[in-house]
């Protein structure tokens, strides 16, 4: 079970965000307007998760994106959303203040 939970939320190997974003990765903070406002990494893109269904078509599924939220739990929704949509390379990157070391 322990093994489920982890997969869903991004769990296992980590990938190397850094290399990810020097290679054009997009950041997608889910969080809400209101938190986004609060906060967030500069170049970030801010689809909260409730409209993340209605606005995929903003993304490009050949392009590698790395979700964010708060604390990982929505950017963990977002992955497994956009990869059950086909988009091949996301990555749960967690919460957007510990990306905003790669802030560029």
């Amino acid at each position: 079970m322990l093994q489920f939970i982890k997969k869903m939320l991004g769990g296992g190997p980590k990938a190397d965000i850094g290399e990810l974003l020097a290679n054009g990765a997009i950041i997608l903070d889910v969080r809400s307007p209101g938190e986004y406002a609060s906060g967030h990494i500069k170049g970030s893109l801010n689809i909260p998760l409730n409209a993340l269904p209605m606005q995929m078509a903003k993304l490009k599924k050949d392009k590698a994106i790395i979700t964010c939220c708060a604390s990982g739990m929505r950017s963990g929704s977002a992955k497994s959303m956009l990869k059950a949509n086909g988009f091949a390379e996301v990555h749960n990157g967690g919460s957007w203040f510990n990306l905003k070391k790669y802030e560029r």
